[in-house]
């Protein structure tokens, strides 16, 4: 039978994977943390493997918390990203089987990361901290690098990958051994930073404004 893996964890099952996730979500009091290091490393690579990978660990991983339930009886986990920003995120979405898309897609969003820290930073000594959705003057700690003004994330992606010959042609590193996983070709990687830079039309929403629209 084979086995399952969670980072460098060899599970029997993917059930017994699932089962020692559940040990560890049972384990703690709900809005409490997960303070056991060995806990926190196994949420870490789990939290790897989710379909939205790159958009749950934002600018990186502070720690982990037990969430009150969403919806039915049952707590969930949450990420709480450096910035302070909470994000709650399924276990189960991380052991679907994601598509390679899905998987370029998360990677080609970490890649690009530090143009949104940059855009929030420029806005920040602009001292224009403000939603340009509503006017709102927003707390450093209470904002949201956003797409809404113009092309999607995705969208700009596409268009990148297309003009490559589609998503087969772009060649990850192992995410076992990096992470989220890189882009094999360094120029392209430089290329892809370029490309987003140039179309990306980036804004600032407060966080409950960028949680309402739709994930772009």
């Amino acid at each position: 039978m084979p086995e399952f893996l969670i980072g460098q964890r060899k599970y029997r099952t993917k059930e017994d994977a699932k089962k020692a996730v559940r040990a560890v979500l049972r384990g703690y009091p709900v809005g409490s943390t997960v303070d056991d290091p060995e806990h926190h490393q196994l949420l870490l690579d789990l939290l790897h493997m989710h379909p939205e990978a790159a958009v749950k660990i934002g600018p990186g991983v502070e720690a982990f918390a037990i969430a009150p339930p969403l919806w039915g009886p049952h707590p969930g986990f949450q990420v709480i990203q450096t910035d302070g920003t909470p994000n709650d995120f399924s276990y189960r979405d991380c052991f679907k089987p994601r598509t390679y898309r899905q998987q370029v897609l998360n990677v080609m969003r970490d890649e690009v990361k530090q143009t949104s820290t940059d855009y929030f930073e420029a806005r920040r000594a602009a001292d224009t901290l403000i939603s340009d959705l509503s006017g709102q003057p927003l707390a450093s700690t209470d904002t949201a690098v956003s797409y809404f003004q113009g092309p999607s994330f995705n969208a700009i992606a596409e268009e990148f990958a297309e003009s490559l010959g589609g998503w087969e042609t772009i060649e990850l590193t192992s995410s076992a051994e990096q992470g989220l996983g890189r882009l094999v070709d360094r120029d392209l990687a430089e290329r892809w930073f370029i490309h987003h830079k140039e179309r990306a039309v980036l804004g600032l929403l407060t966080k409950q404004e960028s949680l309402r629209l739709p994930r772009r």
